[in-house]
């Protein structure tokens, strides 16, 4: 089976998501931006069908996305690297060659560097993140432990996650570089790029009116 690529993304819910965004954009347009982000990441998933398999895998239940057609489930409980865990797992367990996971909030990534990640022949890789974090994960091989002990959201959340997985006997590479949307001067760099994908053009377009 081909890799399962799942997209982790919260509930568009206003002053629920984005929120280091409100005091720039407003609770609405932060949400609207973090559908607006997810619509365009499932776009690119849907365009490399046959190639890869795709879910989209939501905090709680929202039917903000079901126009697109792609398969919805939730989150498992606990904290991020259990939840990612888990759904590595399953992905794995049901037979599909690698599992990888991508956060909801990156903008325009290459089709090249998610095949990249996804090419890598390693237990466990990386795309890394501009802040210290990471775009995405890539798994053929899983252990139980390998995110106890990562702080997320923090600087060194990617080194910590290398190491973990090091510390569990998986062996752990880096694809390539990306960014994602979280702070005032994302949103700036978001409104420089000269070609976004659909639904970010769209977002953009009501959002300087």
């Amino acid at each position: 089976m081909p890799p399962m690529v799942i997209v982790f993304a919260k509930a568009p819910i206003p002053g629920r998501v984005k929120t280091r965004l409100i005091p720039l954009l407003g609770g609405e347009r932060a949400a609207a931006l973090h559908a607006a982000l997810v619509r365009d990441q499932i776009l690119l998933l849907q365009s490399l069908a046959g190639t890869v398999a795709c879910e989209l895998h939501t905090d709680e239940a929202t039917d903000a996305w079901t126009c697109l057609g792609v398969s919805q489930k939730l989150q498992a409980g606990g904290d991020l690297g259990e939840r990612m865990l888990a759904a590595l797992e399953t992905a794995l367990a049901s037979g599909h060659s690698s599992a990888c996971i991508l956060g909801g909030d990156i903008p325009a990534l290459p089709a090249a560097h998610l095949l990249g990640l996804l090419d890598e022949p390693g237990d466990v890789t990386f795309g890394p993140a501009e802040d210290g974090g990471f775009w995405g994960i890539a798994v053929r091989r899983v252990h139980p432990a390998m995110f106890r002990q990562v702080r997320w959201s923090a600087p060194d959340t990617l080194a910590r996650a290398i190491g973990a997985a090091r510390g569990c006997g998986l062996s752990a590479g880096l694809a390539a570089s990306w960014w994602d949307v979280d702070t005032a001067t994302d949103v700036r760099r978001l409104q420089a790029l000269a070609a976004p994908p659909p639904h970010l053009a769209a977002w953009l377009r009501d959002t300087v009116r």
